[in-house]
């Protein structure tokens, strides 16, 4: 017979719905404490409330981007091979035109020289 294997999970709520909820409220705990720990006596700021820090933990994943799930493959640090890979696949010629082209666009600019001044 036909199996189907998602059929089990009907009407039971997502376990990632559940595990998102539980880690906004402890993040948001932990927002609280560490506000209310460190900030009012460093800057002279007033005391939050937990529903405060759901607040601006919402708000900053609003304004920063933060929290992503899943592997980090669209996000790279360091140089990618890319460049490298196209560097040896040039001729020495093109790789002589890449270096002039590159020189003309990172060379200091000069200032103008200055003007003479002619007497009348």
């Amino acid at each position: 017979m036909y199996n189907n294997r998602f059929g089990k999970r009907r009407g039971r709520p997502p376990f990632f719905l559940l595990f998102f909820m539980v880690m906004v409220l402890l993040l948001s705990a932990v927002v609280m404490l560490l506000w209310n720990a460190i900030l009012p006596s460093l800057l002279q700021v007033n005391k939050i409330s937990y529903g405060q820090s759901v607040g601006l933990l919402i708000l900053c994943r609003i304004l920063f981007g933060g929290f992503r799930f899943g592997p980090p493959s669209h996000r790279r640090f360091g140089p990618s091979n890319n460049l490298r890979e196209k560097w040896m696949n040039m001729s020495d010629e093109e790789k002589a035109q890449f270096r002039s082209e590159w020189q003309k666009r990172c060379r200091p600019k000069q200032p103008p020289p200055p003007e003479e001044k002619q007497d009348e």
